[in-house]
């Protein structure tokens, strides 16, 4: 049972614990690295029969079995899956960002280029689920930025092949080449590259402790977006939200995980006994019962504080991934949310709208990293470039600034760089 925690009477600890994983996988990941590097597609595909129990001849995914698992997959799920692309490009479109250029001084000219890296590396989770969504997710704002290539790796079932819904998603999103290949060993092609999987420059997508320990391990070779822990939702409420609805929102995130967090936070002890007894009666209707059971009994909370300002500054300290803001005129609060990687506003707005079809990103810093970091946006797939032009003259008007603001560091040689130009003053046009 989900357990109840009134603010001042346990410890701050206790309030704003966290799951942690305890397997330490460093030594066996940096193994599977190491052997991807040198042996390339022979240890993916040795990998691939160990761990998915699937003999591969060929890694890449073909043109012909993502039109048989397009035409295998339901018309009404394919059009879902089309409206929720428009969603999801029509609010990342906003994100997409020019290059500018300066000139407002005579033989000035600064300015800066927005550059979209060349290839961009998905990873999408097999194992217990499949999650079409991070294919939609991942794939389409890495394609506003304009990114040439964009390929996806993800684990084929015993049978060899992939979930049909993922290809589905992956056609719908524009990704340019598949391969059949998981865990650690499909961030490692990813970030060294093999003989059939080009090397990324940017590697986004969630996974279990093995991949999120290959991406650690990687960064610096190639980029990645952050490193992901359990699956986290905060719900804020006044006590006037509907005890049903509160508790299906918090099992939408433990379902997820048993190291998945779900945590209320709320000013009325009344409702959050309500919504612990409401949790104890669709737990069983959940189909991944057992695992919602055990997020919620190990990793789930009802924190119970004096008032609704106790309540905000709670969930700013918990940072979640997910922030349902279930009161009366949400908007009157969002100013008051500094950290939280999604909000969703109102008693109307579950978290699964965000997940699936609303259009903002569903990847999303957990584990507190809310306070620093964002969403999974257009901006992770481009990297900037600035330059500087000077005319003669305008580098005269400024070089006696510069060399003075070097010597202060201590570097004549800079200094001498900024004034080297002009000790023999030579006729001839400004260049």
């Amino acid at each position: 049972m989900i357990r109840i925690l009134k603010v001042g009477e346990v410890a701050p600890q206790e309030i704003f614990a966290r799951a942690v994983p305890s397997v330490d996988v460093h030594a066996v990941v940096a193994e599977i690295i190491a052997d991807v590097r040198a042996n390339g597609d022979a240890a993916l595909r040795a990998y691939t029969a160990r761990f998915d129990g699937a003999e591969l001849d060929a890694l890449a995914v073909t043109k012909e079995e993502i039109d048989a698992a397009v035409a295998s997959v339901e018309p009404r799920f394919l059009d879902i899956l089309e409206r929720a692309a428009a969603n999801i490009r029509k609010f990342h479109a906003r994100q997409v960002r020019n290059s500018f250029i300066l000139n407002d001084e005579s033989g000035i000219v600064i300015g800066q280029k927005v550059i979209p890296v060349d290839c961009a590396g998905l990873y999408v989770p097999g194992g217990t689920a499949a999650y079409p969504s991070t294919v939609l997710m991942d794939a389409i704002p890495a394609k506003l930025a304009g990114v040439k290539q964009v390929v996806m790796v993800t684990p084929p079932g015993k049978d060899g092949r992939v979930n049909p819904v993922i290809l589905a998603a992956a056609k719908v999103a524009g990704i340019d080449r598949i391969f059949k290949v998981g865990g650690a060993q499909a961030i490692a092609a990813l970030a060294y590259g093999t003989e059939s999987i080009p090397k990324a420059d940017k590697i986004v997508g969630p996974g279990n402790a093995f991949v999120a320990e290959a991406k650690r391990q990687v960064y610096g070779t190639v980029s990645i977006d952050m490193i992901a822990g359990p699956s986290e939702i905060l719900v804020v409420s006044d006590g006037k939200t509907d005890p049903r609805h509160c508790a299906a929102d918090l099992l939408s995130q433990a379902e997820h995980d048993k190291l998945a967090s779900a945590v209320l936070v709320t000013d009325d002890m009344d409702f959050a006994k309500a919504v612990q007894a409401e949790l104890e009666r669709q737990i069983p209707l959940l189909d991944r019962a057992e695992i919602a059971r055990a997020s919620i009994d190990s990793n789930g909370k009802i924190i119970v504080a004096d008032d609704l300002r106790q309540v905000i500054e709670i969930a700013n300290e918990i940072a979640p991934e997910h922030l349902e803001l279930c009161v009366d005129n949400p908007f009157d609060y969002l100013d008051s949310i500094r950290h939280a990687g999604s909000i969703f506003m109102g008693r109307n707005c579950p978290e699964a709208l965000g997940d699936y079809f609303a259009g903002p990103n569903h990847t999303l810093p957990t584990s507190g990293t809310a306070k620093f970091s964002s969403p999974l946006s257009v901006d992770d797939f481009v990297k900037k470039t600035q330059y500087t032009y000077y005319t003669k003259n305008a580098l005269r008007r400024v070089a006696d600034d510069v060399a003075y603001f070097a010597r202060q560091e201590g570097l004549t040689g800079h200094a001498r760089s900024a004034t080297v130009r002009f000790e023999t003053e030579e006729s001839g046009a400004d260049a």
